[in-house]
């Protein structure tokens, strides 16, 4: 009993429940032993690194979402190769920074965000965060299925088949499957995000324009000027599809449900910056590939998400249409999996229930269900005939950058109490990016907030 007390890292002091998700924890723990006391080949090193890997690749990559990648792709038709294209690295950065943090919170502390929110600052600040979060990861679901509606007509299957379809097989991986399987499976359909790097290449892109971006040889023209409304929407949408509020709730729980610890922080950094590498590299991707075809359109400000698909066809014709087709599908169906996730877990913290995915469905009716009933409306939304899919596509972003200098300042309070984290609390340097990257968010709202009532003071 001891070992496995080490092995877990059980404060004996403290109550102990939940059993059945323990059991299984203790499983991934103790495979984990085994793979460390191996002898050290190339193989079992292999096997130790790709059994530590997940909840970074799997924030980041879902983060490239269907949202996403129509934000991109406006982006990219409205400004052509420019700007965009080198400040995707500094958001890389800047995801980098917010979500090593929960990690952190999560190896240390063993508790997800939602509750450490609940229990550190009341029920008054946990029921607003819970609110802002469950609010947000509906209205970003929504975003997921109208990618998934757009991919079904260029697959032509009717919408009503493929959304009711897409919602019983995120619901049913969540519900279904323990941890383990959970995680390999939303894995391998996230790897299907790097189709969109291939189809950047096919497009043949101007490399020397795309190095001009980088050293500002290209003067970075932005058509209307820094503060017109069409730059400080895209720009505060590109911040939105980078950092979320789901994300943080979603990594630091996920840290918890796979068993991380304290001594799996570095490994887990390494599989958060190869998940910052993919998203940087796709976002990319798609800048250049829509900014190569899609800005000399003469409606290239407003696409929506089928301009976008059939641009891409007209310009590379039907093959590359079905394989952005497929990718848009995907980036769907990976953020609809993940966001279902943190939307459970958030909600099994705030309510003190058993919240493992490694639980099963008769244990804990209500870590699952409010889930499962947010994606259903989420997806019932996007069933009826006239959505405004394009209007709604880039507001979910918005609002997502709008919601997070909250989320991000009860992350930051956490990090440095030093109660809860003794030596991992946040040092200086990363206080004051962290600081900078709210102010920024705050500036960006405002001049949005600004150039839309009053267009022309700016």
């Amino acid at each position: 009993m001891t070992e496995i007390n080490k092995i877990l890292d059980i404060d004996l002091a403290a109550p102990v429940s939940y059993t059945e998700g323990l059991e299984e924890r203790l499983r991934d723990r103790l495979h984990l032993q085994r793979l460390r006391a191996a002898p050290r080949t190339l193989r079992n090193r292999l096997a130790l690194i790709l059994a530590l890997v997940g909840p970074g690749l799997l924030v980041m990559l879902g983060d490239n979402d269907a949202g996403g990648v129509i934000t991109y792709a406006q982006t990219g038709a409205t400004y052509g190769i420019s700007l965009f294209i080198p400040l995707m690295i500094p958001l890389g950065f800047i995801a980098y920074l917010v979500q090593e943090m929960t990690i952190r919170l999560g190896a240390v502390t063993r508790r997800g965000h939602a509750e450490m929110i609940w229990k550190r600052y009341g029920a008054f600040w946990g029921a607003f965060s819970l609110f802002d979060l469950v609010a947000a990861n509906i209205l970003t679901l929504m975003t997921e299925f109208i990618g998934i509606r757009v991919a079904s007509e260029i697959f032509h299957v009717p919408y009503m088949v493929t959304i009711p379809l897409a919602f019983a097989f995120i619901t049913g991986v969540l519900v279904f499957l323990k941890y383990s399987s959970w995680e390999r499976v939303s894995l391998l359909v996230a790897a299907f995000n790097m189709v969109f790097v291939p189809l950047a290449l096919m497009s043949h892109p101007d490399w020397s324009a795309i190095g001009r971006t980088f050293t500002g040889a290209s003067g970075w023209a932005l058509p209307g000027g820094l503060f017109s409304a069409s730059f400080l929407i895209l720009i505060s949408a590109n911040f939105g599809t980078t950092i979320a509020p789901w994300q943080l709730f979603f990594q630091q729980s996920c840290v918890v449900d796979k068993g991380l610890l304290v001594p799996d922080i570095q490994a887990s950094r390494r599989d958060l910056m190869l998940g910052v590498v993919g998203m940087v590299v796709v976002a990319i991707a798609i800048i250049v590939l829509s900014g190569q075809y899609l800005h000399s359109l003469p409606n290239a400000t407003s696409l929506g998400d089928q301009d976008v698909v059939n641009g891409i066809g007209a310009k590379l014709g039907q093959g590359a249409m079905v394989l952005f087709a497929l990718g848009l599908l995907e980036a769907g169906l990976i953020a609809a999996i993940v966001i279902t996730a943190s939307t459970a877990w958030a909600i099994g913290e705030a309510l003190d229930v058993p919240r493992s995915v490694n639980v099963s469905p008769r244990r804990s009716l209500y870590f699952y269900a409010p889930a499962v009933l947010g994606t259903a409306v989420s997806a019932g939304v996007l069933m009826l005939p006239n959505v405004p899919v394009g209007f709604l596509n880039l507001t979910v972003q918005v609002i997502a950058t709008v919601f997070m200098p909250a989320a991000m300042l009860f992350l930051l309070m956490l990090l440095n109490d030093k109660e809860l984290l003794g030596a991992h609390v946040n040092s200086p340097v990363r206080n004051a990016l962290s600081v900078g990257v709210m102010l920024l968010l705050i500036a960006c709202n405002g001049l949005y907030g600004i150039s839309t009532v009053f267009p022309n003071l700016l």
